[in-house]
């Protein structure tokens, strides 16, 4: 016998179902390089890379699916919105249990599930299949979203952090840059299924490079009994309030089963926090959020996404009324994840190292709020609009990196799951949020009016950049060491690394 299929150890080698349940080092030549933790964060940007694109891509196949499935729009618009739900409800489950078994672990079988389930998507007979597909093409997104701002924080050296989040973020905007012209050109050439069937190759790749280039998880938090029971009543809060964000802003629907929908939002909520304050193993432990940086940090990152995608929805509609063409309009729009790019990118060169995270966050969100006031006075017209969207990209630029590095440094290694699963599902609320309340505004505004309904959008992204401000101003002005604030005996620190070999 030998021992395949076991588990069992055979000269020195474990068998393969014990390799699928365990991380796998990273080769010694790969582990001792100096940059080691550049080619993890650069494996990391795969996933948001892929993230956004997909976020941003699928919009335009809603006309070919309509024509192909002979359907409503708004049975379509379920193949993004059950996406988002089961995105967003699985965010925070899932980083809990990476905590536990492996951040590694859970981030490449994230890539097996998106990969798996982005070829089915491409093939799908039927609508119904197509938006069951996409559940399971959003559980292997929670996977890697989950998990990729806690690699990030805990593969880079912490002076590098920001920097490395801010690599990180201008992936996710490149992404969301490229989703409407890679998806325009595919679905005129190749057809919708493309749209998701890129994803195969892209999902290949990323697959082998993360097997190689990221290192095992070093602290973990075990899980001695899963929250079931939270994780419904976490499902049911994010599922009500997106539904109900969706049908207030357009979906056919009743006013009372939107109020419905609110209200249940609300008692899931409150049952939620009434569960994580009473089980013996949370779902996610709420003294996680009464440390000091993490509360405003996660308000700044839901309203930084909400500006951020916002315009998505507003340029488009806006442009269109005044006959601007669609290629005219995605170079528009492009602007925004452009800029965005830059300033993630490149803030850590131009601003003094001195510059704090708070005051990176305080700055950026005072470009931004400057960039939408400037929206509110300057003609609609493609120029204007074009260079206070790159304006506003470059505020969130600098801020979106700063305000994840404030969180993550002040959540223990051993919650880096926890916390990165916390910081994506705001961004994906914020997302909705963003979309739904743009949406809402657009539709009551006049139908036949172009100046005044951009300018309820650019009013509802005004104020949620505000509030991204008056989080950043109450922030601690110094944030303590990951670990501190009495969390010790929940999440232990791991002991110092001495050489980056010790953790594979």
């Amino acid at each position: 016998m030998n021992g395949l299929g076991t588990g069992t150890k055979t000269d020195g080698r474990e068998g393969w179902p014990a390799m699928l349940v365990r991380e796998r080092p990273r080769p010694a030549a790969i582990r001792n390089r100096p940059n080691a933790w550049r080619l993890a964060v650069a494996t990391v940007c795969f996933g948001a890379f892929m993230g956004q694109l997909d976020a941003s891509i699928v919009t335009l196949t809603y006309h070919s699916l309509r024509v192909d499935f002979g359907a409503p729009l708004a049975g379509v618009e379920w193949v993004s919105l059950a996406y988002l739900i089961t995105l967003v409800a699985l965010l925070v489950p899932v980083g809990r249990l990476a905590d536990a078994r492996g951040r590694k672990l859970f981030y490449l079988y994230g890539f097996v599930v998106f990969t798996a389930a982005s070829a089915a998507c491409g093939v799908a007979p039927s609508l119904t299949a197509l938006i069951a597909f996409r559940v399971v093409q959003a559980a292997g997104a929670a996977m890697l979203q989950a998990n990729s701002v806690a690699l990030v924080a805990t593969s880079a050296p912490r002076e590098k952090m920001r920097a490395a989040l801010g690599v990180q973020a201008a992936a996710q905007a490149l992404g969301l840059a490229l989703g409407p012209t890679v998806g325009a050109a595919l679905v005129a050439t190749v057809g919708w299924r493309w749209v998701f069937g890129i994803n195969v190759p892209i999902g290949v790749i990323a697959l082998v490079a993360g097997h190689f280039l990221l290192p095992r998880t070093r602290a973990r938090n075990p899980v001695p009994a899963f929250d079931w029971q939270g994780l419904a009543w976490l499902s049911a809060a994010t599922t009500s309030l997106l539904l109900g964000v969706s049908a207030a802003s357009g979906l056919p629907l009743p006013v009372w089963a939107v109020v419905l929908l609110f209200a249940a939002a609300v008692v899931a909520g409150w049952a939620f926090v009434r569960r994580q304050r009473r089980a013996a193993v949370p779902l996610l432990d709420l003294a996680l959020l009464r440390v000091p940086a993490v509360s405003p940090g996660l308000v700044g990152a839901l309203c930084g996404y909400l500006v951020l995608f916002g315009p998505l929805v507003l340029v488009p509609i806006t442009l269109g009324r005044t006959g601007a063409s669609e290629l005219l309009t995605g170079l528009v729009v492009s602007a925004l994840p452009a800029g965005f790019a830059l300033a993630a990118t490149g803030s850590d060169r131009v601003l003094p190292r001195s510059v704090t995270d708070r005051a990176r966050c305080v700055l950026g969100a005072v470009v931004a709020s400057g960039a939408l006031a400037g929206m509110l006075v300057a003609p609609v017209s493609a120029g204007w609009l074009a260079a206070l969207l790159g304006l506003l990209g470059a505020g969130l630029g600098v801020f979106t990196p700063a305000n994840n590095a404030l969180i993550m440094r002040a959540i223990p290694v051993a919650a880096s799951g926890t916390g990165g699963g916390l910081v994506n599902m705001t961004r994906g609320m914020g997302t909705a949020l963003g979309v739904a309340l743009v949406t809402l505004a657009l539709h009551l505004a006049p139908a036949d009016s172009v100046a005044p309904a951009a300018h309820h959008g650019v009013v509802v992204l005004l104020v949620a950049s505000g509030a991204a401000l008056l989080a950043a101003w109450f922030s601690p002005r110094r944030v303590q060491p990951r670990g501190k604030y009495d969390l010790q005996h929940r999440f232990p620190e791991p002991p110092p690394i001495t050489n980056g070999s010790t953790h594979g």
